[in-house]
């Protein structure tokens, strides 16, 4: 069967439409879901994205889990918005020598301004794409952005889910479920059995997997807009979410050093804790968390309080907070006394974890140096005052 007759063949089992030039051809099929979602508010994620612009959420299908360059993406879906509706194209590959034509077409759903969305495509889709346009001797299509999801679950949702894989993530999350879905390690071969006996069939349960992974990456983007993310101007807007999500969410923030909006975060998480007894190591590692976000903000007093609570609180935290402590008298006050008596704190504490069982290893490599330093300082603090006496 030539490349066109494939397409053609394809086009007809599966309701999509062919795609040829002089290169060859591919098959489209297309479907629309309802889908009515606000993304203004994606602008506020860690990574943004600009609402105003194209967003494109894009999954493949390959000949492999690898990426070397004899993995070959068959079947390439990309997602767009049309007013209400998610409109979904999936983008077939009757044969290798019809390459040249699939990678003009992705190139052309593909706009310059247009922010990527995918779930570990940063990892696996992209670099397998690039590397097929380099293989025809071709420069990858230009985009603006790249939202890989799946480093965002794993900060916010991670905690609720057995793992984060996306089908974990979007049951959990989105309350997908899928019936009857075809595991992902078959895929290939529903590939290679189609280029061997030409049964467009094998290809139902392929697009079907293929079309709901990138559903659910725009359902993932509407929870993001619609229940996780605060409005700027109204941080109590999200008063539904998770304070572990919520959490979470401010970790991302500081890892992007967006300090006063992880800080914005940590507070509300706070605040939402209202039976702290409950769950108490999230409390401590929020107010660390906190205490983290007020220093790189310059707050250095108000760091130093809330270290000092941290410290006072006790739990698997305060010997680290009792080392804030001691770093902020030492450095801030100019009191190596007060900063060995809190570093002490620290090390009794240390001590303790350690015959408990539970070391911290990098709390006692700071001591180690800290301890012998603030010793002399204080000895020579000591000597200066008898002197002036």
């Amino acid at each position: 069967m030539r490349g066109n007759d494939r397409a053609e063949s394809l086009a007809r089992a599966l309701g999509g439409h062919v795609v040829a030039t002089a290169s060859g051809a591919i098959t489209i099929v297309e479907t629309r879901t309802h889908l009515p979602a606000d993304l203004g508010r994606l602008r506020e994620l860690p990574d943004p994205i600009e609402p105003g612009r194209p967003i494109v959420c894009l999954d493949t299908e390959t000949t492999g889990l690898g990426t070397a360059a004899g993995t070959v993406p068959f079947l390439v879906a990309l997602g767009r918005w049309q007013g209400d509706d998610l409109v979904v194209r999936q983008l077939l590959l009757p044969d290798h020598p019809d390459e040249p034509v699939l990678l003009d077409v992705l190139e052309r759903h593909i706009p310059a301004d247009a922010t990527l969305v995918s779930y570990n495509g940063r990892a696996f889709d992209w670099p397998l794409i690039c590397s097929r346009y380099r293989l025809h001797g071709r420069p990858p299509p230009v985009h603006a952005a790249h939202l890989d999801l799946l480093g965002l679950a794993r900060q916010v949702w991670r905690h609720r889910l057995p793992d984060a894989r996306l089908a974990s993530v979007e049951a959990g999350i989105c309350g997908v479920r899928r019936h009857d879905d075809l595991p992902g390690a078959l895929i290939p071969e529903r590939y290679f059995g189609w280029l061997r006996t030409g049964n467009a069939e094998l290809f139902t349960d392929v697009l079907d997997h293929n079309r709901q992974d990138v559903i659910s990456l725009a359902l993932l983007l509407r929870v993001l807009a619609h229940d996780v993310l605060p409005e700027r101007h109204r941080p109590q807007a999200s008063g539904n979410v998770a304070p572990r999500d919520l959490a979470g969410l401010g970790r991302l923030y500081a890892r992007r050093g967006r300090a006063a909006d992880a800080l914005a975060c940590f507070d509300q998480t706070l605040e939402r804790l209202t039976i702290p007894w409950r769950d108490r190591d999230l409390q401590s590692a929020v107010a660390a968390d906190r205490a983290r976000a007020l220093g790189r903000l310059g707050r250095r007093a108000e760091a130093a309080s809330a270290w000092e609570a941290v410290a006072l609180d006790g739990g698997p935290l305060a010997p680290m907070a009792w080392i804030a402590v001691a770093k902020s008298l030492e450095h801030a006050s100019r009191d190596p006394v007060a900063a060995l008596g809190a570093a002490r704190r620290a090390d009794t504490l240390a001590f303790r974890s350690r015959f408990l069982g539970q070391p911290q290893p990098h709390v006692e490599r700071d001591l180690a140096r800290r301890l012998p330093r603030l010793m002399r300082l204080s000895r020579a603090r000591d000597r200066g005052a008898a002197s002036a006496a």
